[in-house]
Parts: structure tokens; sequence; C-alpha cells
């Protein structure tokens, strides 16, 4: 099993009181924990990342933690996964986050139903990705459906990756185009 080594980590939170329209009581938060770890698997093809994405579990469970804690698990209704592969990596080694990254928010959180959105990229140092978010009970709550963008300026280097996780304590601020509520939701299956 390859080893994670983690040159750096960051932690970013994005608050918001209004949209142009009224300030709300409550703000919303948005955060994104981020690790940035040597790619065992740079400049070369490896034909079992299993064991990569197995090794990245705890890092997953840390990043994940990190943010329940910051925001408090019960308040915690929006999620998401990244990963920015360094030029030296191809994508199926960011592709590893969904499993370790997103199981880990999902256990974390308690086991919410609705898929884990995610993107990933294959790019250079100071690359930034708009990472979507939705509801974790039910994907399709039009109100949840934001983003936050996340990014580090000297990272991934050519033989890095960096992962993230996102966690956010709602829906959009002014949110009113309707859809499905969150308040609506009947069926338990992460979809409606």
């Amino acid at each position: 099993m390859p080893s994670i080594e983690i040159r750096k980590r960051s932690l970013i939170v994005e608050t918001t009181w209004h949209e142009g329209g009224p300030a709300v009581k409550v703000p919303l938060k948005l955060a994104a924990a981020s690790a940035v770890i040597r790619n065992p698997y740079a400049g070369r093809y490896e034909e079992d990342l299993m064991p990569f994405m197995a090794a990245l579990r705890p890092l997953g469970h840390e990043l994940a933690t990190e943010l329940a804690d910051l925001l408090g698990k019960e308040n915690v209704e929006v999620y998401s996964k990244a990963a920015i592969v360094g030029i030296n990596g191809e994508m199926e080694q960011g592709a590893v986050w969904h499993e370790a990254g997103g199981w880990a928010m999902r256990e974390v959180l308690g086991n919410p139903k609705a898929m884990v959105p995610a993107v990933k990229a294959v790019a250079s140092a100071g690359y930034r990705v708009m990472v979507p978010v939705h509801y974790i009970h039910a994907s399709y709550v039009r109100s949840h459906f934001n983003s936050i963008e996340v990014g580090i300026q000297d990272a991934p280097r050519p033989d890095e990756i960096l992962f993230t996780l996102v966690m956010g304590t709602g829906g959009r601020v002014h949110s009113r185009l309707g859809g499905l509520l969150k308040e609506n939701v009947s069926v338990n299956d992460g979809q409606r």
C-alpha cells in the first residue's frame, strides 16, 4: 500500500450574509478542507489503483471530521469533493477520491443517501476548480445547488495531487426558484 505523504493542508471558510437582498440572520457557510500529497504514481501507469484508494481513506476521514467539527455536524446540509492531479499524473489517480473522500464524508455525517458531487482535473499548480455542492439527503433539492472555488497557489506540483472535501450549512442565500424543498423530501433514496 502506498504511503500518503502530505506536503500541506488548507482550510477555507466562505460566509455569506446576502446576495444583494436583505441580510439573513444566520449566514451560509461553505468550507473546504484540502490536502496536497505526493502522487505515488506520477510519471507512470499503474494498473491497480485500489491500494492507493484504500490508503487515502484515513485522509478522507480526517478532512471530513475537520469540516464537521468546524461547521457542527448537525448543521451540514451540502457536500462535495474535488481532486486536482499534477500534470505528471492522470485523471484516474484523482478518481480514487470518489470512494476515499465520498464515503468518509457519508460516514462522518451519519450516512446521508444523496450522491456526493465531484469535480476533478489534471492541471498545473495554481489551477482552481468550481466545486458543485448539493443537499446531502436528496440530490434534487434545487435551493441547495451551489458551488465554492477551491485551489492552492503552489499546488499541485507536477508530482502531486490536491484532494478536497467540501461541506456547507444550507442552500443558497435568497433561493427562490422553486423545485423540491428540503422540507418536502419524502423518499429516503437520496434522489427526491
